[in-house]
């Protein structure tokens, strides 16, 4: 079963892509976009026009996999971003997921302290 891994690095690539694609023209996608990044220890997530599908392609080990979720009645909420890459943590990716915005309000802040009080 896919697990969402939390020492992964994760990066949409924003606005439409046709979900024809898969592994060969996502990562063509994925290395014009961002180059050597490719075969890291990276998911890319790629959403369609009616924000019904998402994939997410990412290097393990030995061979691309490539994971598929399609929505029967619901949307994602993909950000409508104007840049073509978004990096994202991995708790924005689980949220994205199960239909929440990647920009909670309300969700608690990480902190990142460098000594005790």
């Amino acid at each position: 079963m896919w697990t969402l891994n939390t020492e992964r690095e994760v990066y949409f690539v924003l606005g439409v892509t046709d979900m024809r694609k898969s592994v060969n023209g996502l990562s063509f996608i994925v290395s014009d976009l961002l180059e050597a990044k490719l075969f890291s220890q990276s998911f890319f997530v790629f959403c369609n026009k009616p924000r019904n599908i998402i994939k997410i392609l990412y290097w393990d080990r030995n061979g691309f996999c490539l994971w598929y979720k399609r929505l029967d009645k619901d949307k994602f909420l993909w950000p409508k971003d104007k840049s073509e890459v978004k990096k994202v943590t991995n708790r924005e990716l689980s949220w994205l997921l199960e239909g929440l915005r990647i920009d909670q309000p309300y969700a608690h802040k990480r902190l990142n302290y460098r000594e005790a009080f």
